[in-house]
């Protein structure tokens, strides 16, 4: 009797463990849901807070942007307005641009506590690296667009043109160019991050990124004509930091592999 009845205890208690494994295969999808919810809504909250802190100052900002353009043009030539608009939209679009970069770091930190439940504890060590990397080398790469790239693209451009034809730019068309050019060199300098992400998933090896190089540098290429100007040195300027990029994700690839050989 005392055996049935532990039985029906010992089965009771398997009901109620299914049950409760049940929910909390529900559960969590409904709590994810709402702590993404709520990280978009910290998101959106901060990039408002920030484009309303920026927007006394989206004329100086627009400037600075149009610096480098300002620098090349002829003592005779400006900047042009081809839309009654375009002058306020213009500062108005860079400042929201200008607001959401400045949030990256919250952005991705909100994405990081998002995903960071779900991950063991050596995974969370070694995303930490890799988000600060991330950040960093976006930062990086929008700094290079603007310094480097953008004075040399304009300077060609600029230089190329006939002499019966004075170089006037107009803002809307001079802000898309900036902020397409900012975000691929923005995001193309995210490869060593996207390579070692790739090489920790199992996705893939160094040595199989090793043997397909070739391919690669050729992609990067590929890659840099569609996505710049019609021009040699906006391709190349792109092209090539992505193949050194690649190259250092690769080297960073190998010692993390080796460090995980030798844990094991």
């Amino acid at each position: 009797m005392s055996e049935l009845h532990i039985e029906t205890e010992k089965s009771e208690h398997l009901k109620q463990e299914h049950l409760t494994q049940e929910q909390l295969e529900q559960m969590p999808v409904m709590q994810h849901l709402v702590i993404l919810r709520q990280s978009l809504f910290k998101i959106v909250g901060i990039i408002l807070l920030l484009f309303f802190c920026l927007l006394p100052f989206r004329n100086n900002t627009y400037q600075l942007l149009s610096d480098p353009l300002t620098r090349q043009l002829p003592a005779t030539s400006t900047m042009i307005a081809t839309d009654v608009t375009a002058t306020f939209m213009a500062p108005f679009k860079l400042n929201l641009f200008v607001a959401f970069m400045l949030s990256m770091p919250f952005i991705i930190y909100q994405i990081w506590s998002f995903v960071r439940p779900a991950l063991y504890e050596k995974e969370r060590h070694l995303a930490i690296p890799l988000l600060l990397g991330s950040i960093c080398l976006f930062y990086i790469g929008i700094a290079f667009a603007y310094f480097i790239t953008l004075p040399a693209i304009l300077h060609f451009f600029i230089s190329v043109s006939p002499d019966s034809v004075a170089p006037m730019t107009d803002i809307n068309s001079y802000l898309s160019f900036c902020l397409k050019l900012f975000l691929v060199f923005g995001l193309t300098f995210e490869i060593p991050i996207i390579t070692l992400v790739l090489i920790l998933i199992g996705a893939v090896s160094t040595q199989t990124l090793v043997k397909k190089r070739r391919f690669i540098i050729v992609g990067c290429f590929f890659v840099a004509m569609f996505v710049t100007p019609p021009d040699a040195l906006s391709m190349l300027m792109l092209a090539v930091p992505m193949w050194l990029l690649f190259e250092m994700g690769l080297v960073f690839g190998k010692i993390l592999e080796k460090r995980t050989h030798s844990n094991t």
